[in-house]
């Protein structure tokens, strides 16, 4: 009796796990109706690790300020945050928009780290044949600023970094918890499961306390989950990424914060005075007394400042732009 109760359980689940798979490819394809690649894709890397990653590229024009900017997002994120209201205010220059792996509509890397995020972005620093770009990172996009001038200084001019996270950040902290509610701390059969079948759902419920958290104290741009991307995020590709994303900070971020003192490049933080989800001391002050040549610009607002505050960011960009000219 007890074995036959069994059976009929798991053929339950797999019934229910059917279901529920077939409703989020259904709900993918919505999704990438919606919300469309804005882009090109370009291959990076070599034979045996070769990745198709989505850029939108402003592209090469006679007469161009230099340097270029790459922008690179952060967890969860794509670059129709950038492309939103930021983006076009640099009509004088080159500008790169990345899809991190795993995000957006760029193949996840393998291992989803940020070195080997960062060596991606160098890849197709390289591959668009970009001379000495300033990186702007937003958030987890940061750290992988960072990793790419740790490890590919010569490929870049300086870093901008917008509500970076650079030092350790607590496992089911606020972070964690209230944009993935813990799916980055558990076990990968756990993800895979999650992420399938109850996961895009639980995302688009829980939007309303993800906003307090990534924008608060600001409010949501109109349209952001069409227009600015945000819906993209509850795809189960995404959130496998975003997962692997946060299994990064306790093995990499320890040994890069290590290395800080050794950049030599201009480097320009920007925090939001309110911002909920990362801490701007430990992130932004502490970085910067730790990091020669960084230096801390402070604005009101949260955490989603390409989004909420393009013209400030705008402006902080520019001040960094300032100090990479020869003559500064």
């Amino acid at each position: 009796m007890l074995i036959l109760a069994a059976l009929w359980l798991i053929l339950y689940g797999l019934i229910a796990f059917g279901v529920l798979t077939l409703f989020n490819l259904a709900l993918v394809r919505l999704i990438e109706m919606l919300v469309p690649p804005i882009g090109r894709f370009i291959e990076v890397g070599d034979e045996a690790s070769r990745l198709r990653i989505h850029v939108a590229d402003s592209g090469a024009r006679s007469g161009q300020s230099e340097p270029p900017l790459v922008f690179i997002h952060g967890l969860l994120g794509q670059l129709n945050e950038f492309a939103y209201a930021l983006a076009a205010r640099f009509p004088e220059r080159r500008v790169v928009l990345i899809d991190r792996p795993g995000s957006g509509y760029s193949e996840t890397a393998h291992p989803q780290t940020l070195a080997q995020q960062a060596a991606i972005v160098a890849g197709a620093i390289e591959t668009l044949g970009l001379e000495k770009p300033l990186v702007v990172g937003h958030s987890l996009g940061g750290a992988v600023a960072l990793a790419l001038a740790l490890d590919h200084a010569e490929k870049i001019g300086g870093l901008a970094l917008v509500a970076p996270l650079t030092h350790l950040v607590a496992p089911r902290s606020k972070m964690s918890g209230a944009i993935l509610g813990g799916l980055a701390w558990r076990s990968r059969f756990i993800w895979w499961l999650g992420a399938w079948t109850v996961g895009p759902v639980l995302t688009l419920l829980r939007s309303g306390v993800a906003r307090e958290m990534t924008f608060a104290p600001d409010p949501m741009p109109a349209r952001f989950w069409s227009r600015g991307g945000g819906l993209l995020a509850a795809r189960p590709s995404a959130l496998l990424a975003a997962a692997s994303d946060l299994l990064t900070q306790p093995r990499e971020l320890p040994g890069m914060a290590r290395r800080y003192g050794a950049l030599d490049l201009p480097i320009g933080v920007l925090y939001g005075e309110g911002d909920r989800l990362l801490d701007p001391e430990r992130q932004g002050a502490d970085f910067c007394a730790e990091t020669p040549g960084a230096k801390l610009s402070r604005i009101a607002g949260g955490h989603m400042l390409p989004l909420a505050h393009p013209a400030e960011t705008e402006a902080f960009i520019r001040g960094v732009m300032a100090r990479m000219a020869p003559d500064s």
